[in-house]
């Protein structure tokens, strides 16, 4: 695995890329989404890792992971004795990918709530998609030029329905979208 804080990952000569991304993990992942990250080329984590261990489970084709910070991305939060592992996890990342800029952050920071569309857009300007968490809600608004992602929780903490997942499919042809969302286990 690579650094999972590196922020500038350059894909953009490549014909085709798979990303995972997911969020809100919140210390585990559902292993229907590890199964899916499995058959992608990178893996992007929105943030709420809560624990590297998390990090270590993602095993994308290449092994690079990146990964940003999110509110309970804390040394509170942590295990404790790897809280230093946050100082390598950025406040946001950005990826070069055949057909454009993928932007993440957690979204926490983004506020008021109501407007956070409108002001994730506005700060990510060079971005084709932004990919966000936080909420907990999968969201996908591709109706203006930057879209905006949110896979929803991939753990078992709040996942309004189930864990979920996407995969952004990237080339200079075009950008396309699966979404993966499992039944809730009780």
């Amino acid at each position: 695995m690579t650094p999972f804080g590196s922020s500038l990952l350059n894909l953009e000569q490549a014909p085709h890329v798979r990303v995972a991304l997911l969020s809100d993990t919140h210390g585990f992942v559902d292993e229907r989404v590890l199964d899916v990250v499995r058959l992608c080329d990178i893996a992007v984590h929105a943030g709420d890792i809560v624990g590297p261990s998390v990090l270590a489970a993602l095993q994308p084709r290449s092994g690079h992971v990146i990964a940003v910070r999110g509110n309970n991305d804390t040394a509170e939060q942590w295990p404790e004795g790897l809280e230093h592992l946050l100082n390598v996890l950025p406040e946001q990342a950005h990826i070069a990918l055949p057909g454009g800029q993928l932007a993440v952050e957690h979204g926490h920071r983004v506020l008021p709530a109501r407007d956070r569309a409108r002001r994730l857009r506005a700060r990510h300007p060079q971005a084709r998609a932004v990919v966000f968490g936080h909420t907990h809600r999968l969201l996908i608004e591709q109706d203006e030029a930057i879209w905006l992602l949110n896979p929803g929780a991939a753990g078992r903490t709040r996942t309004h329905g189930g864990p979920s997942c996407l995969v952004l499919h990237a080339s200079r042809e075009g950008w396309h979208l699966q979404v993966h969302r499992f039944p809730a286990r009780g």
